[in-house]
This record gives structure tokens, sequence and C-alpha cells, in this order.
């Protein structure tokens, strides 16, 4: 089964932005590892019922096994051919996902690795996750194939040497991965900006929307008070904080790399580890219009920090000697075989309906005290309040919403009628009291027109 990427404009509907979602859902999820098989029961039986409009999966092509360490989760973006084959499974389990994820309305999305192949380093022979040969000191991969001739190792004495060079960042090795020549008709067929850098992200804006990485590295930065920062400062979140154009930017919180403290916004990007703050910083993503969203779904692994760096931060996923572990249900719908599933969280999937629920409203009736006590609405269908402060929160503000009985979808559901947890009650005048203890275990509170009783 062969993918190809078409990349067209139709008139003037800039449709390479349109992230094809359906029935008006908004956020999508990554799934990092999971098996093919795991991802088709969780769109049926998760993901379509909770709103979710689809799934980033793992690299689908074969990649080169390493040994050592042991099938860290780096291997997995060391491709070796285009053969749909990992641990994730195999060409027909890929086939079935996407057509099981399909028919309930949960699309695909692959992170695709289409820029180098394996290390340079890595031995000659058949360690690859299909069994294809590869001799990378050679540049040769018959199963796509690639021979020497496809590679800019005449452009480059080796590695990137200045990150500030946008030529040898496109054209050098990474951590001596083979840099394919992508100028080249043939290599083409077979197929991070956080400012300051030599390559923007807005010159890739003619083929879709870019990562936003500075999404997470400041918000993670105002959410844990760093520099001075405040909450308040969030007024004029987005392209006021110098980030890339709504309708171009993916956002996302947190990722499979810098979750790991590689890649772009180091000690400042929030994760499930911890936990409170993160729940706050993914909150305010889905509330707050700005981009469109990506939920992480983590596994968990032991942490062995020594000098302020994590020595197991390269550890794969859950698995038996080698062979991924299955995504098994807890009673509580939490995830087992220590896969954490942020996006089974309450607080994070409640939110991802929230933002389903507020698409296409105005940010609306911003207020805050000046410091980390901060709110905002969705026009008439949404409204949220925060406190990061050290101190409680107890105001009324106008929400904009029309006057009834809401359940808080952070503390709880609206179940047959009635709230699981706190109840907000709006007025009239639109207005309604709210009070946060700066010690509780979720310091925020979330309403939306779906949450009405």
């Amino acid at each position: 089964m062969k993918f190809v990427l078409l990349l067209s404009l139709i008139g003037f509907c800039w449709a390479q932005y349109d992230p094809h979602t359906s029935d008006g859902r908004t956020a999508i999820v990554h799934l990092f590892e999971w098996r093919w098989v795991d991802i088709a029961k969780e769109c049926e039986r998760y993901l379509a019922p909770k709103g979710f409009g689809g799934v980033q999966v793992s690299p689908p092509n074969e990649n080169i096994v390493i040994h050592n360490p042991s099938r860290p989760w780096w291997e997995r973006y060391q491709p070796i051919s285009y053969k749909i084959c990992t641990r994730s499974g195999n060409e027909d389990e890929f086939r079935d996902m996407v057509t099981r994820c399909n028919n309930v309305g949960v699309r695909i999305y692959v992170d695709a690795v289409i820029n180098h192949m394996c290390g340079s380093g890595n031995p000659a022979g058949t360690s690859s996750t299909c069994g294809s040969y590869l001799n990378p000191n050679n540049r040769e991969f018959p199963a796509v194939p690639y021979s020497a001739w496809d590679f800019n190792d005449n452009k480059c004495n080796g590695e990137i040497s200045n990150y500030n060079d946008a030529y040898q960042v496109r054209n050098c090795r990474l951590s001596g991965l083979l840099d394919l020549a992508l100028e080249k008709d043939y290599v083409r067929t077979k197929v991070i900006d956080l400012g300051g850098e030599a390559i923007k992200g807005s010159e890739y804006f003619g083929n879709g929307r870019v990562t936003e990485f500075k999404f997470g590295a400041k918000l993670g930065t105002v959410i844990r008070k760093w520099n001075g920062e405040k909450m308040s400062y969030l007024k004029n979140w987005g392209e006021g904080w110098g980030m890339v154009p709504s309708d171009r930017a993916l956002v996302f919180v947190d990722n499979h790399d810098n979750q790991r403290g590689h890649g772009a916004g180091g000690s400042s990007i929030l994760t499930f580890w911890d936990a409170r703050m993160y729940k706050m910083a993914v909150g305010f993503m889905l509330a707050h219009p700005y981009g469109f969203t990506r939920v992480m779904s983590s596994y968990r692994w032991n942490r062995n920090f020594q000098n302020g760096k994590d020595q197991n931060d390269w550890i794969g996923p859950p698995n038996n000697n080698g062979v991924t572990k299955e995504v098994t249900i807890n009673a509580d719908t939490t995830c087992g075989n220590d896969w954490v599933c942020e996006h089974r969280w309450r607080q994070i999937r409640n939110m991802v309906a929230f933002r389903n629920v507020v698409n296409g409203q105005p940010f609306a009736n911003w207020w805050d005290n000046n410091s980390n006590q901060v709110a905002f609405g969705r026009g008439n269908r949404g409204f949220i309040v925060f406190n990061n402060d050290d101190w409680a929160l107890s105001a009324t503000l106008q929400t904009g919403l029309p006057a009834g009985t809401y359940c808080d979808v952070i503390s709880g559901d609206k179940v047959d009628g009635n709230c699981t947890g706190l109840r907000v009650n709006v007025g009239s005048d639109g207005k309604a009291h709210f009070s946060i203890s700066n010690s509780a275990e979720d310091p925020f509170i979330a309403i939306h027109a779906d949450s009405k009783l």
C-alpha cells in the first residue's frame, strides 16, 4: 500500500490549512507508540463518543532496530524503508485501523519522517522491523531503493555545526542521521521554530499548518510563574506573543520529544509528571481560540536524574521482551500497563468537548486580577476561570451565558440531569459567582452550553 501526499491550492480555499476533521470536532490526540489494533479500539470505544477529531500515530514505516540501548522510542525516527511494518503493527492492521477510525469520524494523521534515513553509524544487515537489508555506511537502502546518489553528503562535511546557518540545517546531518537530497525529483517521489533561528516556520506555510513550539514553551513559563510571568499577561495570547497566525498553527502543551527534555522548550515544558499545572495548561489551550489543538497521550518510564538530566529519557513503550504491551482499560476508565492516557483524564476529555461546543465563538469577557487569576468566555457558549495564585479566588464575573444552572466539567460531569461535581448558577444578567481555593486539586472551573441542567 502506497501513500502519496498531494499538496494543492483549490481556488482561494487554502485547503492545506483545513485539518479535515468531521462534525465540528476541533482537537486531535497523539497516541504515542500505540499499536494499530489498540488505536482502532480506542477510536470506537472512546475517541468518537468523546468528540475527538483525530489521532496522530507514530511513524508507520519500517525502521532500524536499536539494541543499545534496548529498543528506544527514537528508533521509530530512523527509517530504512517505507514499508508499513513497525512494532505498532503491520500493513493490514494499519489499514484496518484507518478504516475503523474513519468509520466513526476519527481521522488518522501520520507522523511522517521524510527528511532523513537512519544514522550512518548503524551496522549493515537486516536488523530492521521488517527484515529489510540496509548498509548505512554505503548509503544503501535497497528496500526503497536509495543509494549514495540520493543523499546530501557531497554538500556538507558531516554534522550540522551551526544552527544559525539555514543551509546546514536543511542539508547536513542531525545526530548522524543520513540527510536525503529532497531537491531531487526521485527522492521527493518516494516519500522548529522558537524564534531567532535560521529557518522560520512561516517558510512552510505553503505546505500547511506548522507546529508552533513557542506555544508550549511560553505557556509553561507562565503557568510555572517563572521570570515574573503572570496569567494576566495572557490576555493577548497567540499572535500577540509572537506566534504564527492562528489559522496556520498546530498547537500543543507538550510532545513526545520535549516532554523528555529534548527538542524545543527546555525545562519550562509541562507534562503529565506535573499533573496539576499540566491540566491547567491543557485546559487553557482547549478553551482559547488560538490554533488547532493536539492533546498528548503518553506512557510512563522510570526516571533517573543525574546532573539535571534524565538518564532514562530514551526508554521505549511498555513492552514484554520488546513486544509492545496492549493498552488495557481499568474499571475507572484510566489506562493500565504503564500507559498514561492523559486524553482520558476527566479534565482533559471534558475540555475537548468544551472546545467543540464553543467552536467558532469569539474570545470574550476577559477578567483578571493583575496576577494569576484569570477568566474568559467564548461568546455565549462557554466560560472558564483559573486560580493560579497562592490565595483563594472569590469573584462575581460576567460569563456571557444564558441564565441557568451549569455543571462544572472540571470537577465532574453532567450525568442524567445532575452534576457529579460543582454547580455554577448564572443569573439573568449573565453573571455568576466563582470560588476556587488555591489548594484545589484542579484550580479551574469550566462551564458551557451543553453542561447546563
